[in-house]
């Protein structure tokens, strides 16, 4: 996130579904993929 420079809120709307997707996947942890997977949802949105 912070190579991206995104703001502290950008992060927070970023972070929680990405938490939603790893539960989804059955993953610990938060990774890359769901960030980007995250990233990629928040940018449809906004069209």
């Amino acid at each position: 996130m912070r190579l991206l420079q995104y703001s502290a809120r950008a992060c927070h709307r970023i972070r929680k579904p990405a938490c939603t997707i790893t539960h989804l996947a059955a993953h610990d942890r938060i990774e890359h993929d769901h960030i980007a997977e995250t990233i990629q949802y928040r940018l449809r949105q906004r069209r």
